[in-house]
């Protein structure tokens, strides 16, 4: 495919969901409006994000796939020369699958919502709304330019704001608030250590600075700037202790607001992590790596913790906020792979990124399915005497929330295995100058997380699917509840869902897919573009 179609093609990616976002706000064409205005415009939100999905597919089929380390599909226009920043666009084996994940998820989101719309104010500012979010996102892995990646990065903020307190169930305003509060706050510690990187580096290119490989930067200005980049990813990645108003958000916000959540956001700062902290500050990355690792396996650890707690019988625990926490310890495992500083462990942190979108995408979309058909996501409520049953009363949604759950917890020939495995291969051999006694303390941390993370999700199984907790001296007399059949899958639950549970088995049992693409990337990357 030829360099100018590739251009087009990701120019248009980025751009038609904000042109989307503008025209879902005006009237629909008379021929269009379908059943109702509602219905015209919700359809419109699938119409679009499909044609972005296609476009996307169709940028990675145009891919040169022989060599992904290079900078492809490349726009590179000035937009305000006096301060040196230009509209610099690429992909590359790092961004291309983190372009088409977050495509397939919105696009799933608006197939999912034109059936079942969340409860709450107009349609038309809810499409517009996902599809603002769309643009950001999908800018924020598509841009060159660390002043359009601020604005991408901060792009994405208003519509999740929005999309949690009007759209979510209880207790959303405040989790909004508290979702609004921390991200800024951390971007602005961000944007002072971007501006640092770009006034003392000469230019804000992130593939000159990249190639620079901190040659220009003192030690003294790549520590400083280290620490104010990395707030601002650690409270989106979210990191412990930064993780705090994930929680909330996840439990307030509706399904898709969980989904693209979980599936798109927290991967802006991971990927930010690789893209522009490992090659632009390479000696700051390197100073902070044993604290970066350290807070990713003590956030392995505490997120398998908390999710045991909310588990148990008796603790109230919510479904959704425990898939929510286990998000803090899957995405702990993408922090230790990127600050082992190894070729290994960050594509390990890259495989569990996009495994993760696809996996914990899955358990929001059935546990929001769930919720709908019990209206509640309370544990205890579902695992009770008169409680979800699964198996036995929608066995088809049971056995989907059992491969989510297998899938999450790493087994061998999911998609879930490979990233954690790899990240702790990068832990038992970091990088030169690391301390390799305490990278593998935190590797032994990492693997007591695999099993604590087996441990919880086995239980919420047997407590969800397998039925009612009776009292022993009823069992042993047979008499076990049998609720009534509850409606199983339907289509357009499956038509949203097949997809992640096909990729989820398709990358379990073929890595060599995406870690083809990642690979030589981060290579190239780790050696500073050579």
């Amino acid at each position: 495919m030829s360099h100018t179609v590739m251009q087009l093609l990701l120019a248009a990616i980025v751009v038609l969901p904000l042109l989307g976002a503008v025209a879902a706000l005006l009237p629909a064409p008379p021929g269009l409006k379908g059943k109702s205005p509602e219905q015209a415009v919700l359809r419109h939100g699938v119409t679009v994000t499909g044609v972005v999905l296609a476009l996307s597919v169709a940028l990675a089929a145009g891919f040169d796939h022989d060599h992904p380390a290079r900078m492809q599909a490349t726009t590179d226009l000035p937009w305000i020369p006096a301060l040196g920043i230009r509209i610099h666009l690429g992909v590359d084996g790092i961004s291309l699958p983190l372009l088409v994940l977050t495509a397939l998820l919105t696009f799933l989101c608006a197939l999912y919502s034109y059936f079942k719309m969340p409860v709450g104010p107009s349609p038309k500012a809810f499409v517009a709304l996902l599809l603002v979010l769309e643009t950001g996102t999908l800018a924020t892995f598509a841009v060159l330019d660390l002043m359009l990646f601020f604005l991408a990065f901060e792009t994405v903020l208003i519509p999740m704001y929005f999309l949690i307190a009007r759209w979510g169930g209880e207790g959303r305003e405040r989790a909004a608030w508290r979702f609004i509060l921390y991200t800024v706050l951390g971007s602005v510690v961000m944007l002072l250590g971007l501006l640092l990187v770009g006034l003392d580096g000469g230019t804000f290119d992130m593939v000159a600075l990249a190639t620079d490989n901190g040659s220009s930067l003192s030690h003294t200005t790549q520590v400083i700037a280290v620490l104010a980049i990395g707030v601002g990813l650690a409270v989106k990645a979210p990191m412990w202790p930064l993780h705090s108003w994930l929680p909330d958000a996840h439990t307030a916000a509706p399904t898709v607001g969980s989904v693209l959540l979980a599936g798109v956001l927290l991967k802006m700062g991971t990927y930010g992590f690789v893209r522009i902290v490992l090659p632009v500050a390479p000696d700051g990355a390197h100073t902070f790596a044993p604290y970066l690792g350290a807070f990713a396996a003590v956030g392995i650890v505490y997120g398998s913790l908390v999710c045991i707690a909310l588990a148990r019988r008796g603790a109230k625990g919510d479904l959704k906020r425990l898939i929510a926490y286990s998000s803090v310890g899957h995405m702990g495992f993408v922090l230790l792979g990127i600050a082992t500083l190894t070729p290994t462990g960050v594509n390990g942190a890259l495989f569990a990124n996009v495994a993760h979108g696809l996996i914990t995408g899955l358990l929001f979309f059935l546990v929001g399915a769930i919720k709908d058909r019990y209206g509640t996501s309370d544990l205890d409520s579902l695992a009770g005497t008169t409680g979800a049953a699964l198996y036995g009363r929608a066995p088809r949604l049971g056995g989907l929330l059992a491969f989510g759950a297998v899938a999450s917890l790493g087994l061998p020939g999911l998609a879930g295995f490979w990233g954690e495995m790899l990240a702790m291969f990068g832990s038992f051999r970091p990088a030169d100058g690391l301390s390799r006694p305490a990278f593998l303390v935190f590797m032994a941390l990492a693997g007591l997380g695999t099993l604590l993370t087996a441990a919880y999700l086995l239980v919420v199984v047997r407590r969800v699917c397998m039925g009612g907790e009776v009292d022993p001296a009823a069992e042993k007399a047979g008499l076990m509840p049998d609720g009534p059949a509850l409606a199983d899958v339907r289509r357009h639950e499956l038509a949203a869902w097949s997809p992640l549970v096909a990729l989820t088995v398709l990358a379990g049992l073929w890595p060599a897919a995406l870690l083809g693409l990642t690979d030589p990337a981060v290579q190239q990357l780790l050696a500073g573009g050579n």
